[in-house]
């Protein structure tokens, strides 16, 4: 998917690498890496020798792979883009022509099947560990053999590690970008936002000026704070803005985790998976040379299922994504055009079930996760709420809701 926007990120990796650490991009015989004395040459000119090279390795493996894949299978591509210093150092004149015959592509593509997307309990756990890459606007492979650093202290539970250079600007994932769903500040209801969420829903397109006005937004780390310029990252940004959701380029601050309803990650791989828990060391710095068991930890719960917000914006990049992709990674409710199992929708829900989405018409308007979630603040601690309460509140407040933006809508 977005094969031209992955061409386009690997040529500016290469022309960012070329230009600041060729140590990184090019291989060389002598012992230490000479300088690089050769102009780095325009953009354009690297997307079309980026886009040759990668094509060609492309046209002559593609057919053996899908002969080879499975029909539940997609097929999952890696191009390792490397140069050789030796033949650059003997050019006189860099242009287009010379400067293919200087760099490698190795083209490596395996069948997987992609994890099904809003399952309750099918989201990610994250734990924040080390600090930000070195020329993070860039993707190089170095990076595979310099986080295995990290490994050591990624709790047994988590799925992807966080980076961040003061362990409370996160600036993103070892291999994911990193956002979060945000009230703007601590005297936000959580009804307040359940009604904003809805209205953007069910808000006009002439209307998209308003979202200023809105109680959230999504916040993500600008590429200038050290974070990697994701393919499907940009992709979230730009369906925030088509769809008139709050989104600011900001690194979400740990110390205003309190304020965080939503979050998810992206990656080409995962393309969007909401995160259901994150945790941090106590104390920061301290931790470097430890192992995960020996760190203080405190955690955030978010939620087992996926908020509205990460809903909307997952399902505008699948149809983006062309026809037919969908439901690749969605299973839930109207969001899924698949059949979705009993695992979908939220399991916290009862009740009747729609023959086509497999969720509860309440479902559509309200997810029970976030009905749940206010309604714990109102508790002590050690607290339950009955099914039977949840179900009730859901109803209530879905028929309230829908009300308030239908006299909207009319207004």
């Amino acid at each position: 998917m977005f094969w031209d926007r992955h061409l386009q990120r690997l040529a500016n990796s290469a022309r960012i690498l070329f230009d600041s650490r060729p140590q990184l991009l090019f291989k060389s015989s002598h012992n230490t890496m000479p300088s690089l004395s050769k102009p780095s040459s325009s953009s354009s000119m690297w997307e079309s020798m980026v886009k040759s090279l990668v094509n060609d390795s492309m046209n002559k493996v593609m057919p053996i792979a899908l002969k080879e894949r499975r029909d539940e299978e997609e097929l999952a591509v890696t191009v390792l883009f490397s140069g050789d210093f030796d033949k650059l150092s003997g050019m006189e004149n860099v242009g287009i022509e010379n400067m293919c015959k200087i760099f490698d592509v190795h083209v490596h593509l395996s069948g997987y099947v992609p994890p099904v997307f809003g399952f309750h309990g099918n989201g990610v756990s994250l734990a924040v560990v080390g600090r930000g890459r070195d020329v993070a606007e860039a993707k190089y492979s170095d990076w595979v053999r310099l986080r295995k650093s990290l490994e050591k202290l990624r709790p047994p539970t988590v799925t992807e590690l966080l980076l961040s250079n003061d362990g409370d600007q996160i600036l993103e994932g070892s291999v994911t970008n990193f956002f979060v769903v945000c009230r703007k500040h601590h005297m936000i209801s959580g009804m307040a936002i359940l009604v904003d969420m809805v209205a953007l829903i069910t808000m006009k397109p002439e209307d998209k000026c308003l979202q200023s006005n809105y109680a959230f937004e999504v916040q993500t780390a600008p590429i200038s704070d050290g974070a990697l310029p994701g393919v499907i990252r940009q992709l979230v940004i730009e369906v925030c803005l088509n769809k008139g959701i709050p989104v600011r380029e900001v690194a979400p601050s740990w110390s205003k985790h309190e304020l965080w309803e939503e979050a998810f990650i992206t990656s080409s791989l995962r393309i969007l998976q909401h995160v259901e828990s994150i945790q941090v060391p106590i104390i920061w710095g301290l931790h470097e040379s430890k192992c995960w068991n020996d760190i203080a930890w405190k955690e955030k719960q978010i939620e087992e299922s996926p908020g509205m917000i990460t809903q909307l914006i997952q399902k505008e990049i699948m149809a983006r994504a062309g026809p037919g992709k969908e439901h690749i990674k969605q299973g839930f409710g109207e969001m899924a055009d698949a059949p979705t199992s009993p695992a979908g929708g939220s399991h916290e829900s009862g009740g009747e079930q729609s023959p086509h989405s497999g969720v509860r018409e309440q479902d559509r308007y309200l997810p029970i996760a976030n009905i749940s979630r206010i309604m714990k603040k109102a508790l002590p601690p050690n607290g339950k709420i009955a099914k039977d309460a949840k179900d009730t509140v859901q109803e209530c407040v879905s028929e309230f809701i829908s009300f308030i933006t239908s006299e909207y809508a009319n207004h």
